[in-house]
């Protein structure tokens, strides 16, 4: 690894990133990963369509995380061997494909594997996130990181809304042809602005880059402290949105999908707080920024139970979770990807398998809370994610989380 580490400075690029390339970025990012969210505001939509049942819809977004974890563990790590450029562009490609599968379904067959494939290539977000870091100077890491969260940020909640207004204009199939538009023209895009031939700071084999990603992890208790962050985060961020959909829709509200759509805006507020979030922690401050941010998020779920007595109270704690979750986030990503620089891509993939199965449990687990205990018990189970996280951070606030992991880099 330390030859790797020598390999990764000489290759370092000296001129950063531009701004709009980053904001490029940023964009590309958006559109991807809205793909992934697409789905939690068309859960009954889509259960009609299939004559699936309430508690099982869940499944819908499970198996898009499941795929999307799949893709964090085998295509991600690619980006510290390959060609970055041609990485992004083909996942990009076939996500069309993916796309057009999902709106043309016929069938839960059909569409589940559709869905999979879509989770399992919009990955492509995580590279664009390493390639980032790669390309920016040292320090305007964290804010490159941001920036480029912050696009991810608005793709998450944008898309509960688009999903929402396309829904009830031309139903959930248009939701999926529309972004298979998009998509394709952000490649083309992508295609002219993406670094040409950037080149991979890694030489090990694919079976040594995947070998090395859990042993990364659990030989550095910071990435394995920041990976249980990003689980329990995405746990609690998957509960609140999967599970919206489901009171909001039923009496006394009876609200149409673009009005529950709306609700996403209001977590826009997690836009300012990833960018902010960034540049903290090109400052030294990321453990600060944990703190406050987890205290927030614990908060919030006090807020959110007042659901259906207040909706004022739940938007405000709507925009204290999405702000809370985004900045722990980024103030993660900020901190893995400065400790092993020429491992960038396999470490952004780890660590997004941890924010995967979180978001995974949280939607599985929320829906069947739901059925059995109503919004309540959604609300416990949120609050109770939030408190764990607290643990976590409570456990590991000693740890040196500098831009160097020497520890583990001497005992490799």
């Amino acid at each position: 690894m330390q030859s790797a580490r020598e390999s990764g400075r000489r290759h370092q690029p000296d001129g950063g990133l531009s701004r709009g390339t980053t904001l490029i970025f940023a964009i590309a990012a958006g559109i991807s990963v809205a793909n992934v969210y697409f789905a939690q505001p068309l859960l009954d939509a889509i259960a009609r369509d299939f004559g699936i049942s309430p508690a099982a819809i869940g499944l819908v977004v499970t198996l898009t995380q499941v795929g999307y974890a799949l893709g964090l563990i085998f295509i991600v790590p690619l980006g510290d061997m390959l060609d970055s450029r041609r990485l992004v562009i083909g996942q990009g490609l076939l996500s069309v494909v993916a796309l057009v599968a999902v709106a043309t379904a016929k069938s839960e067959g059909v569409l589940f594997t559709g869905l999979a494939a879509m989770g399992l290539l919009a990955v492509v977000v995580q590279v664009l996130v390493a390639f980032a870091a790669t390309l920016a100077a040292p320090a305007e890491r964290g804010k490159a990181v941001g920036t480029v969260t912050s696009g991810v940020v608005i793709g998450i909640l944008a898309a509960r809304f688009v999903a929402g207004l396309l829904a009830d204009v031309g139903g959930w199939r248009a939701v999926y042809l529309t972004s298979a538009v998009l998509m394709a023209a952000m490649v083309g895009l992508l295609t002219r602005v993406l670094p040409r031939n950037p080149l991979p700071g890694s030489t090990d084999s694919y079976a040594e880059t995947l070998r090395s990603i859990p042993s990364l992890f659990f030989r550095d208790r910071v990435l394995l402290a920041r990976g249980l962050l990003a689980l329990l985060i995405f746990a609690t961020f998957s509960t609140f949105w999967t599970s919206l959909v489901l009171p909001l829709s039923k009496a006394p509200f009876n609200y149409s999908h673009t009005q529950i759509g709306l609700f996403g805006l209001v977590g826009l507020a997690g836009v300012a707080a990833a960018t902010g979030a960034g540049r903290l922690a090109d400052r030294g401050l990321g453990q600060w920024t944990t703190a406050l941010s987890l205290t927030l998020l614990l908060l919030s779920w006090g807020l959110i139970a007042f659901l259906p007595s207040s909706i004022p109270l739940l938007l405000i704690g709507v925009v204290l979770l999405d702000l809370a979750v985004q900045a722990v986030h980024v103030t993660n990503q900020s901190i893995i990807v400065a400790r092993y620089p020429t491992a960038r891509s396999r470490l952004v993939g780890g660590y997004m398998v941890f924010y995967s199965i979180g978001s995974a449990i949280g939607a599985s687990a929320a829906t069947m809370v739901y059925a059995h205990a109503g919004w309540h018990g959604v609300s416990m189970l949120g609050a109770a994610f939030s408190a764990a996280a607290m643990v976590i951070w409570a456990g590991a606030r000693q740890l040196t989380v500098g831009s160097e992991a020497t520890e583990c880099a001497n005992g490799s």
